[in-house]
C-alpha cells in the first residue's frame, strides 16, 4: 500500500495542467505518428498553436522534427474530425451521447456473443493503437475481455517476420535487437527507407545527422533495394536486388561465412552446424542468378561483415513483406550472430527501456499454432489470425462466422490485401463498431464511431518504442489541451465498453480473478499505470519525468545477454525447426520464379510526409509534386509503347487500377513501385482534403493468398501488367 501511495504521489507531481484557452508561450510535447518519437516545442498565442519545432534538449531525438511532426496541431483543429460518438441513420450520421452510443456497442456486441459464440465478433487493431499511451495500457485490455480468437492487426501487414524469428531465437516477440547506429562502423540496409521512416522497429530519430555522423567516423552503409530509395541514394553503394529473392541473397552471405572461416558466434549460441547444412546449396552463385545481386558483391559484403570493427545487417519492410519474409530476418540475425556483432557495441544491441515490456512480461512471449483460422485453416501467431484472412471469415456462412467487427484506429480497406474486396465484405456485417478520428474508407462501413481524443489532448509515453530505441531515453509529456466536457480518452472508451461487456447477458466473461484485475487495471488512468511500472522498474521515476518533459537520458545500449535471453536455457538455438523447414518452400519457389513475358513486380514505397493512409486530410502534407504515380524504368516503358505521363492499366490476380506512370532510373528494370495509403476517392467519408489527394490504392492489387510462414502478407513482388489505360 505504501508503494501505491508513493506511485499516487508522484503522478501528482509537478503536473503541468493543459494550457489555458487565452495562454501564450511554449509548451513540450511529443509527436506520435511514426516511430522516430521526437520531442517537440510548441508555441502558442492565445490558446492557437501557431508553431511547432523540435526540441533540442530531448536526449532521443536532438531537435529533429519531419514535416508530419509540423502538421500535428492540424489533426487538433480539423474540423473533419469527430469529437462525439456518431451513428449511421440511412447514408448520414446522428450525433448521440456516450452513454448512450457505449451501451448501444455493448448490447450489440453482447448480443452477437450470445446468440453465435464469441468468435462471431471480430477485432481489428490498426498501427497507431501502438502510438497511443491509453491503447496501450486499456485498448489490450478491452480485446482481451471480447475473448474472441478472430482477432487481427496490422502487424501482420508489417512485422509478423521481426516477431516470429525473435519469439524462436531469443524466446519473446519483443526482444528485437537494434542497430547500434551511433558507433557502428558498417551498416547493411536490406529493403528498408530510413531516410523516410527514421526508422522502423529502429528508433532513430533524425536518421540523416546520424548518418552523417558515421561517415563522418570513416563508416559506410551498403543498400540493397529494387527501388533507389532516399537511403540508397546517399548510401556508400547501392545495388538492386529483384522483389522476393532477398532471402537467396542473405542466405548466401551467410554461406561465404562459413565457406571463408569468418564465424564467430557467442559461446550460448547453439546448433550452428545445421545452419551451415541448411543454407550449403546458397551459394553466391545462386543468388546471383536468381537476384541479379553479383556474387562477388555477396561474398565482399559477407567479408565486410565480419571484419568490420562493428557492423550490422539491418531489414525491414521490403524484406518482412513478402512470401519469405521470416527467412530473410531469420537469415539477417544469423549474420549478426555469426560475425560476432550480436550484443557488441556498434553491432545489435537491446535497449534497456525504464518500463521493460519484455522482461515484464507486459506483453507476452508469443505462441504459435495453438489455434486456426476457420475458412483456410491457417496457424496463430502471438494470438492473432493473419489479416490476410479477415474477409473471408466474414464473407464465408458457418459457425464461427464474424458477424460483428470492432476496429481500433485502423484503415485496412488501405492497408490490407484486396483491401477493395474487404470494403465489400464489410457490408455484409450485422453489426460494426469503430474507435477512430474520422470517416474515413474503413470507418465509413461502422454502424458507430467512438472518436477518442487527439494527440494534443492526452500525454504520452511510448510504451512500446522506447524498447526499439537506438540509445536508451525515457519521457513523459502530459497533454497540452484539455478535451472538452463531451469528449473522452481513448481508455475512458475502452474502460467503458470493457465495463458494460462484464454486465451484459451473455457476453463472454473472464474468469473471477481476471475479472478483478481487469477491472483495477480499467480504473485507473494510463499515467498511474505508467508510474507504477516505473516505481517497480526503479530506473527513473514518474516523479522525475514530471520535472523534465524533454526526457531523461538512460545511456547508450550496452551488452546485456545472455541474461536478458527469454528462452528456456537461456541459450539461443539458431536452427529452429519452423524457419529451417520453410527453406524447402523458398528452393521451389526460386526454382520457379522466373517472370511471365510482359510481367512486373510490383513494389510499394513510402514518402516523409506520409504515415500510412493518416494524414492525407493535412493539405500542408500534400503540397507539392504528386507522389501518387507508378514509377517504371524508362526501359519497361519502351517495351510497352508507354511515355512519362501517360495513364496506364496495372492488373494484377486480385483486381485493376488506372493511375499515371513517372519514368525514372530509380526503379531496377521489370519492377514498377506505387505508394501505399492512397485510394482516398471513394463515397461516404468524410474527409474532404484527402477525397481530392489523387492516387489509387495499391493493395486493390495484393494478393490475399500469398503469406509467409509467419502470416504476414506479401505486398511486396506482386505480379503485375502494366498497359495504357482504356480511353
Amino acid at each position: 500500500m505504501s508503494a501505491f501511495r508513493g506511485t499516487m504521489r508522484d503522478v501528482g507531481l509537478l503536473s503541468a495542467s493543459p494550457v489555458p484557452s487565452d495562454y501564450t508561450g511554449t509548451r513540450l510535447a511529443a509527436c506520435n505518428l511514426c516511430e522516430a518519437i521526437c520531442g517537440l516545442e510548441l508555441t502558442l498565442e492565445r490558446g492557437a498553436v501557431t508553431a511547432i519545432r523540435g526540441n533540442e534538449h530531448d536526449p532521443l531525438s536532438r531537435g529533429h522534427i519531419c514535416p508530419k511532426g509540423v502538421s500535428l496541431a492540424d489533426v487538433y483543429t480539423d474540423p473533419d474530425r469527430l469529437r462525439r460518438p456518431v451513428r449511421r441513420v440511412g447514408d448520414g450520421w446522428e450525433e448521440l451521447g456516450w452513454d448512450e452510443a457505449l451501451d448501444l456497442v455493448a448490447d450489440r456486441l453482447a448480443a452477437t456473443a450470445a446468440e453465435h459464440g464469441r468468435d462471431a465478433v471480430g477485432v481489428y487493431l490498426g498501427n497507431p493503437s501502438a502510438h497511443s499511451l491509453g491503447s496501450a495500457t486499456h485498448g489490450t485490455a478491452f480485446v482481451r475481455a471480447l475473448r474472441t480468437r478472430n482477432r487481427f492487426s496490422a502487424s501482420s501487414v508489417d512485422q509478423f517476420p521481426h516477431q516470429f524469428v525473435a519469439w524462436q531465437l531469443y524466446g519473446h516477440q519483443l526482444l528485437l535487437p537494434v542497430p547500434d547506429l551511433d558507433r557502428t562502423s558498417y551498416f547493411l540496409v536490406v529493403g528498408a527507407n530510413p531516410m523516410a521512416s527514421n526508422g522502423s522497429l529502429m528508433t532513430a530519430p533524425d536518421f540523416p545527422q546520424r548518418l552523417r555522423d558515421l561517415k563522418a567516423r570513416g563508416g559506410r552503409m551498403v543498400v540493397l533495394d529494387p527501388r533507389r530509395t532516399e537511403t540508397a541514394k546517399v548510401a556508400t553503394e547501392h545495388h538492386f536486388v529483384r522483389p522476393g529473392t532477398d532471402a537467396a541473397v542473405l542466405l548466401a552471405m551467410v554461406h561465404v561465412l562459413f565457406a571463408e572461416g569468418l564465424t564467430d558466434p557467442p559461446t550460448y549460441v547453439d546448433d550452428v552446424a545445421a545452419v551451415e547444412a541448411a543454407v550449403a546449396d546458397f551459394t553466391p552463385e545462386h543468388a546471383e542468378a536468381v537476384s541479379g545481386v553479383p556474387a562477388s558483391v555477396v561474398r565482399q559484403i559477407a567479408r565486410d561483415l565480419a571484419g568490420a570493427e562493428g557492423a550490422v545487417a539491418y531489414g525491414r519492410l521490403g524484406v518482412s513483406t513478402q512470401g519469405f519474409g521470416s527467412v530473410c530476418q531469420w537469415a539477417i540475425q544469423c549474420l549478426n550472430l555469426l560475425t560476432g556483432n550480436f550484443d557488441r557495441e556498434g553491432g545489435v544491441l537491446f535497449p534497456e527501456p525504464a518500463v521493460d515490456i519484455v522482461g515484464r512480461r507486459v506483453i507476452g512471449p508469443g505462441h504459435f499454432d495453438v489455434w486456426r483460422s476457420r475458412v483456410r485453416d491457417l496457424p496463430e501467431f502471438a494470438g492473432e489470425l493473419p489479416v490476410s484472412v479477415l474477409r473471408e471469415e466474414i464473407e464465408t456462412p458457418g459457425e464461427g462466422r464474424i458477424r460483428a467487427l470492432v476496429t481500433l484506429a485502423g484503415n485496412p480497406v488501405l492497408s490490407t490485401p484486396d483491401g477493395g474486396g474487404l470494403g465489400r465484405a464489410l457490408e455484409g456485417l450485422d453489426f460494426m463498431v469503430s474507435v477512430d478520428l474520422y470517416v474515413n474508407e474503413t470507418t465509413r462501413h461502422a454502424d458507430i464511431i467512438l472518436p477518442p481524443t487527439s494527440a494534443l489532448e492526452r500525454d504520452q509515453y511510448d510504451l512500446v518504442f522506447h524498447n526499439f530505441a537506438v540509445r536508451n531515453t525515457a519521457r513523459y509529456t502530459p497533454p497540452v489541451f484539455a478535451k472538452a466536457a463531451d469528449q473522452r480518452h481513448d481508455w475512458q472508451i475502452f474502460a467503458g465498453l470493457a465495463t458494460r461487456l462484464q454486465r451484459r447477458p451473455g457476453a463472454p466473461r473472464l474468469p473471477l480473478r481476471a475479472r478483478v484485475v481487469a477491472a483495477a487495471r480499467m480504473a485507473a488512468s494510463p499515467a498511474v499505470v505508467v508510474a507504477g511500472l516505473l516505481a517497480t522498474g526503479r530506473t527513473v521515476s514518474m516523479r522525475r519525468l514530471r520535472a523534465h518533459p524533454e526526457g531523461v537520458d538512460l545511456g547508450p545500449l550496452r551488452p546485456t545477454m545472455p541474461g536478458r535471453l527469454q528462452t528456456a536455457d537461456r541459450r539461443i538455438h539458431l536452427a529452429p525447426p519452423l524457419l529451417v523447414a520453410d527453406l524447402d518452400r523458398l528452393r521451389a519457389a526460386l526454382a520457379q520464379s522466373a517472370v511471365r513475358e510482359g510481367e512486373l513486380l510490383l513494389i510499394g514505397r513510402r514518402h516523409q510526409r506520409d504515415n500510412n493512409s493518416w494524414m492525407h486530410n493535412a493539405p500542408r502534407l500534400t503540397r507539392g509534386r504528386p507522389r501518387h504515380h507508378l514509377l517504371m524504368s524508362p526501359a519497361d516503358l519502351a517495351a510497352r509503347g508507354l511515355a512519362d505521363g501517360d495513364r496506364v492499366r496495372v492488373r494484377s490476380r486480385v483486381g485493376e487500377v488506372e493511375v499515371e506512370v513517372s519514368a525514372t532510373d530509380d526503379l531496377m528494370p521489370g519492377v514498377v513501385s506505387l505508394p501505399h495509403g492512397y485510394g482516398h476517392q471513394v463515397a461516404g467519408t468524410r474527409m474532404r482534403h484527402a477525397s481530392q489527394v489523387a492516387g489509387v490504392s495499391i493493395n486493390d492489387l495484393t494478393d490475399p493468398s500469398v503469406l509467409d510462414v509467419s502470416g504476414n502478407a506479401a505486398l511486396n513482388g506482386v505480379p503485375v501488367t502494366v498497359q495504357a489505360a482504356r480511353r
